[in-house]
């Protein structure tokens, strides 16, 4: 780990190369080196914060255009909330399923692909997934609710970020949060429950291929030549909504924009109480740019309550794929239907321990890596540490890993993928394809013949585990090669 001095930042940034030395990464020869414009940009975007701690750059680093900040960071502040130091759309995230079947045939296969099709088209059919007050108690009872609603087993709760539930009541409670945030919201958030949609999003049949680590993999629930499920889905309506509510954002499509136009202000202007409270709101949400708010006032006990219940409401909605993906694995393969291995949120804001005080953790396409020490007593991460995911691409094998024993010196956070790693080695001809010739099945959602594409080896992937690994960040535990995706 180093610390390298942003270019116009007036602040540190801890650089996580390929090495570990306390040297600059620019002066390493690492098959990683970080971007000197996005690392600008972070230097910029943070130069004035109150930060607790270096804000750290890990693998897969990159800047999108669309976005505020570059992907695969974690900054804490002392005592400031920033909405732009994560995505638009709290609770994005990703989760593994342990199927009970061997691999399947690729008929098998259509036939499952299919399925997850009908059951979630895109586009979407206008269908409403849920009542409004089922809406409500998915942002008060997170995953809780949709283990009942969909009958996933109350057991794979452990397995999920803060068992899938943000306590509301420290913020106000749900009831102050349902007095002021318009019934069109509600409304909205009823449909598009559970979706994943394409993009970068996807649903991936595996194979266990190498177990690294027995003993965590046993007590995960995976072993060598079992299928798993990976899947990458959003937060679900109400997280976009809540997301753009308190900042103005580069991602707007034009959908959301449009009803923004009517929520933003009955939000924030209808519900002042004094002319200097809707001052202050014009100034915080409806200008350029997004003013840091102090966690301990009366603004930032409000956005602190609405990120909660934007994240609830995601881990309730990923509860519905997952209770879904596993019923339909069991239907079209046979055996006992699917575990949760992990479900990680990558873009999230917590109050979290950092340097022996309190923060506020922001992580923008990054997931947190709690070693076992810091996980409840008596559960499964207890024993392993807090399990992770590192996908690689639908080319590329992926990861499952546990945090490390040195995982505060990320802010207890890894990234969350590695695709930009391995585009960037195919790129520069790091990476060739795959010497033993595999492929992957690869689904869209048209009708037409999934596609056949080759796989390249593993250097990219591994490259950002070792990044993870030489800093103690993670241990992995198994490797995973993709047979199917839909995306």
């Amino acid at each position: 780990m180093s610390k390298s001095p942003a270019p116009g930042a007036a602040t540190h940034v801890r650089v996580l190369d390929r090495t570990g030395d306390p040297h600059s990464v620019f002066d390493d020869p690492s098959e990683l080196p970080a971007d000197r414009d996005a690392l600008a940009v972070l230097g910029r975007r943070v130069g004035d914060a109150d930060l607790a701690a270096p804000p750290v750059v890990l693998p897969d680093f990159h800047h999108k255009s669309k976005m505020e900040l570059p992907s695969s960071i974690a900054v804490a502040t002392s005592s400031t909330v920033r909405p732009e130091l994560t995505g638009s759309s709290v609770n994005c995230g990703m989760a593994l399923i342990a199927v009970d079947s061997e691999v399947p045939d690729d008929r098998a296969v259509d036939r499952f692909m299919r399925a997850v099709r009908e059951r979630y088209p895109y586009p979407t059919r206008g269908h409403k997934e849920l009542t409004a007050r089922e809406v409500v108690k998915a942002a008060a009872e997170g995953a809780e609710f949709a283990v009942d609603r969909w009958d996933a087993p109350a057991g794979d709760l452990e397995r999920i970020e803060e068992g899938g539930r943000l306590d509301l009541d420290r913020y106000g409670g749900i009831d102050r949060l349902t007095a002021e945030l318009p019934g069109l919201a509600w409304q909205l958030a009823r449909f598009r429950f559970g979706t994943v949609g394409p993009s970068n999003h996807f649903v991936e049949l595996q194979r266990v291929e190498e177990v690294l680590d027995p003993e965590r993999a046993s007590a995960l629930g995976v072993r060598e030549g079992q299928l798993t499920i990976q899947y990458h889905g959003g937060g679900g309506v109400l997280t976009g909504e809540i997301g753009r509510l308190f900042f103005r954002r580069k991602d707007y499509p034009r959908q959301i924009k449009a009803v923004n136009l009517a929520l933003k202000p009955w939000f924030h202007l209808r519900t002042a109480r004094s002319y200097a409270q809707l001052r202050e709101r014009l100034g915080l949400y409806f200008t350029d740019g997004c003013d840091p708010v102090e966690l301990a006032s009366r603004e930032g006990q409000r956005l602190m309550l609405a990120n909660a219940a934007a994240m609830n409401y995601g881990f309730a909605f990923r509860v519905s794929t997952y209770a879904t993906l596993r019923r339909l694995a069991a239907e079209t393969f046979g055996g006992a239907t699917g575990r949760l291995v992990v479900d990680s949120p990558h873009n999230s804001i917590y109050e979290e321990p950092v340097n022996g005080g309190s923060a506020v953790v922001h992580r923008h396409n990054s997931c947190r890596a709690y070693p076992a020490e810091m996980m409840p007593e008596g559960s499964t991460f207890a024993r392993t540490g807090q399990a992770v995911l590192l996908p690689g691409t639908h080319r590329t094998s992926s990861y499952l890993a546990v945090a490390g024993a040195t995982s505060e010196r990320s802010l207890h956070s890894a990234c969350h993928g590695a695709g930009t790693v391995v585009s960037d080695h195919v790129r520069r001809g790091l990476s060739e394809t795959d010497p033993q010739g595999r492929a992957t099945r690869r689904y869209r959602y048209s009708d037409q013949a999934p596609e056949v594409a080759a796989h390249y080896d593993d250097h990219g992937v591994n490259a950002a585990l070792e990044v993870l690994v030489r800093n103690g960040l993670v241990a992995p535990v198994a490797r995973m090669r993709p047979l199917a995706v839909l995306h």
